[in-house]
């Protein structure tokens, strides 16, 4: 029995992560991405979990998701919660895992109708 159907119009879906990129829909990425439920993917300025600021973190307060799924790349490293007090501040949930792991979390949340952005390392 399918309980989800094939697509869903109007929302982003992460379609695969191979090592050094991300597939979101039909598009490639070879960089880190914010992927919101919907609307634009856009580049994230980030590369390394150690190099991340608070900055970082800022552009997803605009986006007014509910909750922000970190994948912190390939292996699963959490960063300082200073860094995303903005998103605590603003009631916004967040979840670190590793990038695949956030991907696959991503979809999910998704698929249930969510307000998720995924904010990937890759």
């Amino acid at each position: 029995m399918k309980f989800q159907p094939d697509s869903l119009d109007g929302v982003n879906a992460i379609a695969r992560i191979e090592p050094g990129r991300v597939w979101v829909r039909q598009s490639s990425y070879e960089h880190s991405v914010l992927v919101p439920w919907q609307g634009a993917v856009q580049t994230w300025n980030a590369s390394l979990p150690a190099d991340l600021t608070a900055e970082h973190f800022a552009p997803l307060v605009a986006l007014a998701p509910e909750l922000v799924i970190f994948g912190s790349g390939a292996r699963h490293t959490f960063v300082s919660p200073a860094l995303y007090r903005a998103l605590i501040e603003h009631r916004i949930g967040i979840e670190t895992m590793d990038t695949p792991a956030a991907c696959r979390t991503y979809n999910v949340l998704v698929s249930e109708g969510r307000k998720v952005v995924a904010a990937l390392l890759v």
